[in-house]
């Protein structure tokens, strides 16, 4: 099983991110994954606060590292176009060579839509632009010729993607949520990656992640498509502690299902969703092991958390 982590890109610094991407670099980490929001995501006070935009900060990243690969939770289509998008990401994967999972998803966060003055359309709406993204964004990674594509919202005529993925025209794509009616329909028929929170699913409870994955092979069964074909990644916050008050803590901010406890617990867990079939786990909210402090941690903190992540978890999966 893979490991990664979420890149809190907020209420920080540059020189904390860049240590933070350094330190994965030189580790047994596979991956960063960046949030896409142009206002920092909390209550209206936090909205001023920093906010590094998700492209231009993952490919500077992109560019700090060789390893790591990176993509995105999720970039919001009512303001990003498929078709530019999709020429962003064939740039990226080819500079990167093949390090770069295009991450799509409906959006949700309106402040930031109206800041901005982009629409904030219903959600049916923003559903049926994920859909047609999506198999907007197949047709550009696959096609070898340039690619006509009339939908109610998304239009192409004779647009070619060059250069195009640095495998073969291979980019992954992934799609974000847990919609079942919609989203999890959207991803059977058109992405490569599942990739479900942790934060919106009660922490991660394991029935939880059974149940989506059935409707996911549903959904795959009624399109025609090979379920063993889409990758099953996981974003959750985990905390190693041996303290019952911070565990309590964490149980209430997230829900049963947080992965919260002494080291064996932690390894229980994630043993658990590995045999069940989950590819890669994206741990969120790393920093904050021993701690209920969430905000303003110092450099050498997020350093140590990385380190520590590595030392007691992922090389028990080596």
């Amino acid at each position: 099983m893979k490991f990664g982590t979420f890149m809190m890109c907020f209420q920080t610094d540059w020189d904390k991110l860049s240590a933070w991407i350094e330190t994965l670099e030189k580790g047994r980490w596979h991956s960063a994954w960046w949030p896409d929001h142009i206002l920092a995501p909390g209550p209206p006070s936090d909205h001023a606060l920093t906010a590094y935009e998700g492209f231009a900060s993952l490919s500077v990243a992109l560019g700090m590292t060789e390893k790591l690969h990176m993509g995105h939770l999720v970039l919001g289509t009512p303001y990003r176009n498929p078709a530019l998008t999709c020429k962003m990401a064939g740039t990226l994967d080819q500079a990167s060579k093949g390090r770069f999972t295009l991450g799509i998803g409906a959006g949700w966060f309106e402040r930031e839509h109206e800041a901005y003055g982009w629409g904030f359309p219903s959600m049916r709406e923003r559903q049926d632009r994920l859909q047609e993204a999506a198999e907007l964004t197949r047709l550009l990674f696959t096609a070898t010729e340039p690619v006509t594509y009339n939908g109610k919202h998304y239009q192409l005529d004779e647009a070619p993607l060059n250069p195009a993925g640095y495998q073969g025209r291979k980019i992954e794509i992934l799609i974000g949520g847990t919609g079942e009616k919609r989203t999890l329909r959207t991803l059977a028929m058109f992405g490569d990656t599942m990739n479900l929170d942790g934060f919106s699913g009660g922490g991660m409870e394991f029935d939880y992640y059974k149940h989506k994955v059935g409707i996911l092979e549903q959904h795959c069964e009624n399109v025609g498509r090979d379920p063993k074909e889409i990758r099953h990644t996981l974003n959750m916050p985990i905390v190693i502690t041996e303290d019952q008050s911070v565990i309590d803590h964490w149980l209430k901010r997230y829900g049963p299902g947080t992965v919260a406890g002494s080291k064996s617990y932690v390894l229980d867990r994630l043993h658990e969703f590995e045999q069940a079939g989950v590819d890669e786990i994206i741990i969120d909210d790393m920093a904050t092991f021993d701690t209920l402090k969430s905000q303003d941690i110092p450099v050498a903190d997020v350093v140590a958390s990385c380190q520590r992540m590595e030392e007691e978890v992922i090389a028990a999966f080596d």
